[in-house]
């Protein structure tokens, strides 16, 4: 509130006061940001704590730390077995990867072509000779085949192009495959030596220098049919950037997109010429043009108003300069003489409307309350928790040294951090890895399962139950199952069902509505910490990972090619059906399918699961003898919107050649 005193006091006018609480009240304080921002970076460290074929970084503006109305989370893979270089004299012998020379393409300064080099010799290269389009001047790795091979690879994640990256079907992911290079590419060298005033800092610079630059498969946009141009991108230079903003520029940022959101994008005329990317540029030009102390709360507006008239200057000229490669027109085969005056209308309009014109069309449900910010402060850890919600998956493809190894990783993280929200993130990640750790633990009922092995499994099932309120404890279920204690399945089955109340929320990953931001708050406070808030709301479908050692054998078709995720009323009541099987007690075992049976159609925690769900039923009904309806539900299986479980199609056949 010291900023609304310090106005006050000094004889600003109240819509100043009322920009300002309305862009914290929907974007965040400056605490929040930053949060933001440190979520994704410790994320980032726990995903690539392990070296895999990919690194995996967040890009964004959600991992800039705004979290606006329609946010995507962005991923982007970067191929690890592919060297880019830009000069032959780069290449180190022996060659051991795959090695491609970056030529920039003079006539479109914002893209490269990749020529091969060299295949390397390593063992699983990822990027193959079928990547390439033969040209006379060489092998030039294809936009086209890349793209085509990834899609490939993730048959199951039903994934559909969308720009240079492959969205998920809700759309509310979008992952970007890509390859890096350690050098800026020689048009973009200037701009580190480039006259500026006090932004970016020196060390912001070394940092993007050190870092170089990313290639993602897309071509220029006035020129459709070209499979051999890649478009350079500074994403990571460009989060850099943002996290070094002060908390002015961060709200001016936010300002800019909600302008485009609420204003420009609301003219059908207009709709879709600019894109967010063009205002963060115009930001970045700013920024560094003016003295950084001219980005004071106090002048906001006016900050907006810079941007405005950069963005009024671009559009008259039909030219964006990138902000790395100004001799990149950005505006190429979007805005042009045709076009241009929609665009510089609108533009205008929103100049001569000034703030109170601004604030009522951004916010035309103000009525004058001048309080926002301190009504809804209180609440703001809630949007942040739901952030965490929606990006807190970890990286399964891990196996058991690579899963100690990043155990190891993410509490040294918890020791070195002061933040309390970002310890119980690190926590919450530690305990979901402890769950993969057991399951990749040898069957604790072979021979070699000595008393050490139970002991590392009881440790990791115990460090898993802190992941959320159910599914470490599904998990030990399954363990005792496993193990033949049926009697202390049932009593933990017991509890995971008394936890599973109406009153729970479901951390499945995906966008959240306003039912679910009103159920947290009423059984949550900003008192509670994240672990306990987690642990006291929340519960997980069950992974059990491919071939998991935890998985009761029943069950092991369904995890021999694929992980399985199992909501936890469904895994209960099947767990509760197998263990009355075993016991010989045919009536329970009946009443067991039967709440099976409603829990599914009832779809109580039931959401992209479906498949699976219904094709455990199956498997019980069929352990039961009723062979008509498992084939019902495996065929009910096959038919489910979303990601098919891989087994119901074997199961059918089966009951077929019965």
């Amino acid at each position: 509130m010291y900023f609304i005193e310090y106005l006050s006091c000094n004889g600003h006018n109240l819509t100043d006061i009322y920009l300002y609480e309305h862009l914290v009240n929907t974007a965040g304080t400056e605490v929040d940001m930053r949060k933001r921002q440190q979520l994704f970076i410790t994320k980032d460290l726990i995903d690539n704590a392990v070296e895999s074929g990919f690194i995996t970084t967040s890009s964004g503006s959600l991992a800039e730390g705004l979290d606006l109305p329609g946010s995507d989370i962005d991923v982007m893979f970067v191929i690890r077995d592919v060297d880019v270089i830009q000069d032959v004299r780069n290449i180190k012998h022996p060659i051991q990867r795959t090695t491609l020379l970056m030529e920039t393409d003079t006539d479109h300064p914002g893209f490269s072509r990749l020529r091969l080099i060299a295949g390397g010799d390593g063992e699983h290269k990822f990027i193959t000779n079928k990547f390439f389009q033969s040209t006379s001047k060489g092998l030039y790795l294809s936009v086209n085949e890349f793209v085509r091979n990834i899609n490939n690879m993730f048959p199951e994640q039903q994934l559909s192009p969308h720009g240079p990256c492959l969205s998920d079907k809700g759309e509310s992911f979008d992952f970007a495959f890509c390859l890096r290079s350690k050098y800026l590419p020689y048009n973009a060298i200037p701009w580190a030596s480039r006259y500026r005033q006090q932004w970016p800092h020196n060390s912001t610079i070394d940092k993007i220098k050190k870092y170089g630059c990313l290639l993602v498969p897309i071509g220029p946009r006035d020129m459709l049919d070209c499979n051999v141009l890649w478009r350079i991108s500074f994403s990571e230079a460009e989060k850099l950037l943002v996290h070094s903003f002060n908390f002015t520029q961060l709200l001016c940022y936010c300002l800019l997109k909600l302008t485009l959101t609420h204003i420009v994008n609301t003219d059908k005329h207009a709709e879709g010429l600019l894109c967010s990317y063009f205002l963060k540029t115009a930001l970045f030009w700013v920024s560094e043009e003016i003295d950084i102390d001219t980005f004071q709360l106090s002048k906001l507006y006016f900050c907006f108003s810079k941007c405005l008239d950069k963005l009024l200057l671009w559009v008259k000229k039909c030219y964006c300069p990138n902000y790395f490669i100004p001799e990149h027109n950005m505006f190429l085969g979007k805005i042009n003489s045709d076009n241009n005056s929609i665009l510089l209308n609108v533009l205008d309009r929103i100049k001569r409307d000034g703030i109170d014109g601004l604030i009522k069309q951004l916010f035309p449900n103000d009525n004058g309350n001048c309080h926002l910010l301190q009504r809804n402060s209180k609440s703001s850890f809630i949007k942040l928790d739901f952030l965490f919600f929606r990006i807190s998956f970890s990286d399964v493809q891990l196996n058991l040294l690579q899963c100690l190894t990043t155990l190891l990783f993410t509490e040294s993280l918890i020791k070195s951090k002061y933040s309390t929200f970002i310890i119980d993130v690190c926590k919450y990640h530690h305990a979901e890895i402890s769950q993969y750790a057991a399951q990749l633990l040898p069957t604790p009922t072979t021979t070699i399962a000595t008393y050490n092995i139970h002991k590392r499994y009881h440790r990791h099932l115990q460090d898993g139950i802190k992941a959320d309120a159910v599914s470490g404890w599904l998990l030990y279920a399954s363990f005792y199952y496993v193990i033949g204690q049926f009697d202390v399945t049932m009593r933990l089955t017991d509890y995971v069902l008394s936890r599973c109340s109406s009153d729970m929320l479901l951390m499945d990953h995906s966008l959240y509505n306003n039912d679910h931001f009103i159920k947290y708050r009423r059984n949550v406070h900003h008192s509670m910490t994240l672990h306990d808030r987690i642990r006291t709301v929340n519960v997980h479908s069950v992974q059990y990972l491919q071939n998991s050692s935890l998985v009761p054998g029943e069950l092991h078709l369904e995890v021999k090619d694929f992980d399985m995720l199992i909501p936890p009323i469904v895994m209960s009541h099947c767990l509760r059906f197998l263990c009355y099987h075993h016991f010989g007690d045919i009536s329970n075992r009946q009443q067991a399918l039967r709440d099976l049976h409603l829990s599914l159609k009832a779809r109580n925690f039931v959401l992209y699961t479906l498949s699976d769900s219904i094709t455990i039923l199956g498997v019980c009904y069929e352990i039961s003898g009723d062979k008509n309806t498992a084939y019902q539900c495996y065929d009910e299986a096959l038919q489910c919107d979303g990601i098919i479980c891989s087994s119901a199609a074997v199961r059918k056949s089966k009951l077929l050649e019965i």
